[in-house]
């Protein structure tokens, strides 16, 4: 257990995907809460400080790219780090993330040990910008 629990939010309409991910992050000790759509995740922002932020690009409605860029604007999340998730591989798509605003990229299906090193990277001290 973390002394310090991070919250984590995952946008991502696979079902599945989104509570396997939970569900793994909730293991390693992270407070997680999943949403389906950009527009939940906005909402979700507003009202809770929020972490890390995993977003599917690949989304129904306002694509992940633009909650990219939505999160980078809002003045609560402008400094949270987010974590692309992907089945798209292609160099084009992972400079499009980046360019964005996306911290890291993880092609789906993910090895959970590599979110996890991802995970822990991005939370911790040194990478604040």
């Amino acid at each position: 257990m973390r002394k310090n629990k991070h919250f984590i939010l995952v946008v991502e309409d696979d079902p599945l995907l989104a509570d396997i991910t939970a569900f793994r992050l909730e293991l390693l000790g992270f407070e997680v809460h999943t949403v389906e759509n950009s527009e939940a995740a906005l909402a979700q922002v507003e009202e809770k400080q929020v972490d890390l932020v995993i977003v599917d690009l690949e989304l129904a409605g306002m694509k992940g790219l633009d909650l990219i860029h939505q999160l980078q604007v809002h003045e609560k999340s402008f400094q949270t780090p987010v974590l692309v998730f992907s089945t798209d591989p292609s160099l084009d798509v992972v400079q499009k993330a980046f360019k964005a605003g996306a911290k890291d990229y993880l092609v789906t299906p993910y090895d959970p040990a590599v979110l996890e090193h991802k995970i822990e990277l991005l939370l911790s001290p040194q990478a604040v910008s």
